[in-house]
């Protein structure tokens, strides 16, 4: 491609392209990652002009975004007929591809912790000057866990630039999503897809749904025909708790007005201080100045140690031999090794502390 990008092998495949893992020849083989946007056979010759000059304009945009959890745009071009936009490999696991490892709902910690990594780029997406920008395709397989845990938002295929001053604004010829995780307003009759930063958060929400049940939610129109399809999230997983499945269901109105506002809307709701402190971890407290206190000359036995291992995928330290995953990357533990605590010797005369 291009004279610079051989492809090395697919990596997934949709109704309108494919994504391919390359290689930059430009760039010492560095790898990389190109969607293909393939055009609608269908369509007339000024149509897909209008979507090319569509595709340049947003590319132009994304190419200028620069966030730890999105991947660098590097490159775009047309070829072929289709559309391309090249963007950085990330190494790691899709979050479909961990719901089928593990065959089961995700621990729901994790799950929120990485959420809030999400929400930060949906934040940065949606606040963007001139004019905001919805990723429109957020689903587990876009969203991907590095081996360090951080999370990454992939395949932009479908963002559009949506025009504060004209919220109608038409998408031409512009894949609509995946069913189970896309709006109302993404499928409109007249195709202009009048979506805006709560269509986002729908999508959000549908992809929690699936991550903390392991079950897909029924599409929109399946909804609208019998509202009862959509079962409450802790009737499928009843360790969820009360918030997280309050806050999943009120992403996933199906009017607009009635979901959250803002990412920030959603993040305060999802995410309670006081209850996932690792989110957001509080500074140290002070030092407090050194004094002489006496500790009793009689000996006294230290208190039972509680075992702690490592993860040996992702390297989190002291977590409680009792758990059967990782709360930062989700992984399994089994083939972690307890690490002996290290205890001090009890006191046997008065120390200065």
């Amino acid at each position: 491609m291009q004279g610079r990008y051989r492809i090395l092998d697919l990596l997934g495949q949709g109704g309108m392209g494919a994504v391919y893992l390359a290689e930059d020849t430009h760039q010492f083989g560095q790898r990389c990652a190109v969607k293909e946007n393939l055009p609608d056979p269908y369509a007339s010759q000024s149509l897909l002009a209008q979507a090319h000059q569509q595709f340049l304009a947003e590319a132009n945009v994304l190419d200028q975004l620069d966030h730890p959890n999105l991947p660098k745009i590097s490159d775009y071009f047309g070829e072929g007929g289709g559309d391309y936009l090249v963007m950085d490999y990330v190494e790691g696991e899709d979050l479909d591809s961990a719901l089928q490892r593990i065959g089961g709902p995700l621990p729901e910690k994790p799950v929120l912790i990485w959420t809030n990594q999400v929400v930060d780029a949906l934040t940065y997406l949606h606040s963007h000057r001139p004019r905001p920008i919805i990723h429109r395709d957020i689903k587990p397989a876009n969203i991907r866990l590095t081996p360090q845990g951080k999370i990454k938002l992939v395949d932009f295929g479908l963002a559009k630039l949506l025009d504060p001053n004209n919220p109608r604004t038409k998408t031409v010829l512009r894949g609509r999503g995946t069913l189970e995780y896309a709006p109302q307003e993404q499928y409109a009759a007249d195709g202009t897809g009048h979506t805006d930063a709560r269509s986002d958060l729908y999508s959000l929400g549908a992809t929690l749904y699936h991550l903390l049940t392991n079950t897909p939610p029924p599409g929109v129109y399946q909804r609208l025909l019998n509202p009862a399809v959509l079962r409450p999230p802790r009737q499928l997983n009843p360790r969820l708790t009360e918030n997280t499945e309050r806050a999943i269901l009120r992403a996933l109105e199906i009017h607009p007005d009635q979901r959250f506002q803002s990412a920030a809307e959603m993040r305060q709701a999802l995410l309670p201080p006081a209850e996932f402190s690792a989110v957001t971890p509080a500074p140290p407290p002070p030092k407090a100045e050194k004094v002489a206190i006496p500790i009793a000359c009689a000996e006294q036995a230290p208190p039972p140690a509680v075992p702690r291992m490592r993860c040996p995928h992702c390297g989190q330290m002291m977590i409680p031999a009792t758990e059967k995953l990782c709360f930062r990357c989700g992984r399994p533990l089994s083939v972690a090794m307890p690490q002996p605590p290290t205890a001090e010797a009890p006191p046997t005369a008065a120390h200065i502390l």
